[in-house]
């Protein structure tokens, strides 16, 4: 885990692909894009089924409820975007030297993270109750399935995005406080004097002449001011 202000102690460091790739919350978001491919990928090519020979009308697999395979096409095709989203920032995420970016990226994670579970929960349990009650002769038994598999394992994926966002929001909450200012834009401190002081003694300080003018005293030869 990163340290510093929302991993700010790193910032500037070279990206490393191989150590990006092995960090847990990369392989979290990868699952997580990989799972969102098979519900929509599957919904689409073989979420309409015609229910009968009669009824040429393409009805959704699951029990010809069309507003379910639009809701897993939506939430689906959404999770995939953000996943890709998501993953070029997290590449990009050792470079931003500012920690107040820093912070509103992990928000931006942790709060679609959450949302996006629970979405992806939603879609399980809707899914899988109108899979109970739908005939699996009539329809793709097996695309079904997978798409009440993968939505419920993209359920625990992105708990665990939600988790690894949580846990660097608390990190750099915790380690700088909501009162956090980067150094580079901090002006309280006041800026040290850029020459030093003029000496007040020494070899190089100012010393009265020792010689004193005398004026000359009033004599013939002085100039007398005019009388009027």
């Amino acid at each position: 885990m990163e340290t510093g202000a929302y991993g700010a102690s790193l910032a500037g460091g070279a990206f490393d692909i191989m150590s990006f790739l092995k960090q847990p919350q990369t392989i979290t978001r990868i699952l997580s894009w990989v799972f969102a491919i098979v519900v929509f990928a599957t919904i689409t090519a073989e979420g309409y089924v015609n229910p009968s020979v009669t009824d040429p009308t393409p009805k959704c697999m699951f029990n010809g409820t069309d507003s379910a395979c639009q809701y897993g096409m939506s939430v689906g095709v959404l999770a995939f975007m953000a996943c890709v989203a998501f993953l070029v920032v997290d590449a990009y995420f050792p470079q931003i030297s500012n920690a107040k970016d820093r912070k509103y990226i992990v928000i931006a994670d942790l709060g679609f993270s959450g949302v996006w579970t629970f979405l992806w929960f939603v879609c399980f349990c809707h899914l899988a109750n109108l899979w109970s009650h739908t005939d699996a002769k009539t329809t793709a038994a097996d695309a079904a399935r997978a798409v009440v598999a993968f939505s419920f394992f993209s359920t625990g994926s992105w708990g665990l995005l939600t988790m690894f966002a949580l846990k660097r929001y608390r990190q750099g909450v915790t380690e700088f406080g909501e009162s956090y200012t980067d150094p580079a834009n901090d002006h309280s401190t006041p800026y040290p004097p850029t020459y030093p002081p003029y000496p007040t003694s020494g070899p190089e300080s100012y010393q009265q002449s020792p010689y004193t003018p005398q004026s000359e005293p009033f004599g013939d030869g002085a100039y007398q001011p005019p009388v009027y």
